[in-house]
């Protein structure tokens, strides 16, 4: 295992985990192979009693907060996040909570990584960046509804904000002219939502690897805002706790072969000890409304966390 993104340049297979915070996990994988998800060894609660690092008032004056913000132009787009927190026996298996995530919502990206420390089981829909060679990619998601008709003008503006800001992070390490959009606000179906979802694709320049990429693309802004600076700053003001691996990146890096898929980490379960965590969160601008950006936090957690509470 390592903390240098730069290992990933080098040879081998490898699972990555990098916190929202910036603490980086590589494990490196001698023997891998395509594999059925490892039955579980042990066994999961039978209900979990979640707390909220926001509740609805401290989340919904949030959302006031950047509104003020927005109009004294301090930032365009912000996102708010709040961590659900539960307290699971020592014995309780991930592999149960992965299982049912991957029958109940199935997700793209999802992911179940057991390492020394760091537990993180992720279905998430979002991909951060994925690389074949020297082209790299990102599908940055903004704008979420139950279905297509709950998109509002502001998700579509906020989707396009956010594309633009990927557009220029990745044009930081990108050969000049290579940076394209090939999809902007595709509708995608997932279990219980649906996401306006863009395509951003560039080609790295000679002499760029995994650290400069980092670098120049995390976090990912479609889950800190535009200005990314601006955005930072607002989201270590306003929310209370650290989101770990919520927001960071999920996946895995075949140096030799020069592929990988790290997701961002967003649907994703942590565990520490005793606590398992879950965040949610949803993306703020000046046409946000308090409720309804609580109702989408609402939104985005609830069949994940029945899921792991044995209520779905």
């Amino acid at each position: 295992m390592t903390t240098d993104l730069a290992a990933l340049d080098g040879a081998g297979w490898w699972a990555v985990v990098v916190t929202y915070e910036g603490k980086v996990t590589c494990a490196r994988f001698d023997d891998v192979r395509r594999s059925p998800l490892p039955r579980p060894s042990g066994s999961w609660p039978a209900s979990l009693e979640w707390t909220s690092s926001l509740d609805r008032r401290g989340y919904e004056d949030g959302v006031r907060r950047i509104r003020d913000l927005i109009e004294q132009g301090e930032v365009y787009q912000a996102n708010l996040c709040r961590v659900l927190t539960a307290e699971i026996p020592p014995d309780a298996d991930p592999l149960v909570l992965a299982g049912r995530l991957a029958q109940g919502n199935p997700a793209p990206y999802a992911a179940t990584v057991q390492v020394p420390g760091l537990t993180v089981v992720s279905a998430s829909p979002e991909l951060y960046l994925s690389r074949a060679g020297d082209v790299v990619e990102s599908r940055p998601i903004k704008g979420t509804g139950e279905t297509a008709d709950d998109l509002l003008d502001k998700d579509h503006a906020e989707n396009v904000m956010i594309v633009d800001l990927v557009r220029n992070d990745l044009g930081r390490v990108a050969e000049v002219g290579s940076v394209t959009v090939p999809a902007l606000c595709v509708v995608e179906e997932h279990p219980g939502l649906v996401h306006l979802v863009s395509t951003v694709r560039a080609r790295l320049e000679e002499g760029r690897g995994w650290a400069e990429l980092f670098a120049a693309t995390f976090p990912p802004g479609s889950v800190t805002g535009a200005p990314k600076s601006s955005a930072l700053r607002i989201i270590d003001e306003l929310e209370p706790e650290p989101r770990g691996p919520y927001c960071g990146a999920v996946g895995w890096v075949d140096a030799g072969r020069r592929e990988a898929a790290l997701a961002v980490g967003i649907r994703t379960f942590w565990i520490e000890r005793d606590l398992i965590r879950f965040g949610t969160g949803a993306g703020i601008t000046w046409g946000s409304d308090p409720r309804r950006e609580w109702r989408e936090t609402e939104l985005k957690a609830s069949r994940l966390v029945a899921l792991a509470s044995g209520r779905a």
